[in-house]
């Protein structure tokens, strides 16, 4: 079921300063900035070649990433994101193990133009875990 890393998401007060860190300190490809609205975030990728790094900053202070922010004003690591063929069997497949599926279950599409669903971080070790299908 579970598939490559897709990315890994860094949660950022300021995504401007975050993105010339990755861009000019350590010279990576970094993506044009993109707005998600439905998500509450504005992101950025950071391509290191076999896997990405999501730079969120909050849009709007509904944001969860507002909320994530608030307890870890520097930023850190927000979630990991893993890539799954059919992403309504692993959502069925983890419910039915007992895994909490966030939001109503139903997936939402992400930054990539993909289906994405959230797991609870209590069900994997503390972290955060999002699906997308490929």
């Amino acid at each position: 079921m579970l598939g490559r890393l897709n990315h890994v998401a860094i949660a950022v007060p300021d995504l401007e300063a975050a993105t010339a860190v990755y861009r000019d300190t350590l010279g990576a490809a970094v993506s044009d900035r993109q707005a998600l609205p439905e998500h509450g975030v504005t992101v950025v990728f950071v391509d290191t070649g076999n896997s990405k790094i999501e730079l969120l900053e909050p849009l709007g202070e509904a944001s969860p990433i507002a909320a994530f922010l608030t307890k870890n004003p520097a930023g850190g690591v927000h979630h990991v994101c893993y890539e799954v063929d059919d992403i309504l069997a692993a959502r069925d497949r983890l419910a039915d193990a007992g895994a909490r599926v966030l939001g109503d279950g139903t997936p939402r599409i992400g930054a990539h133009g993909k289906p994405v669903l959230f797991l609870h971080p209590k069900d994997f070790m503390g972290t955060l875990v999002e699906l997308e299908q490929k």
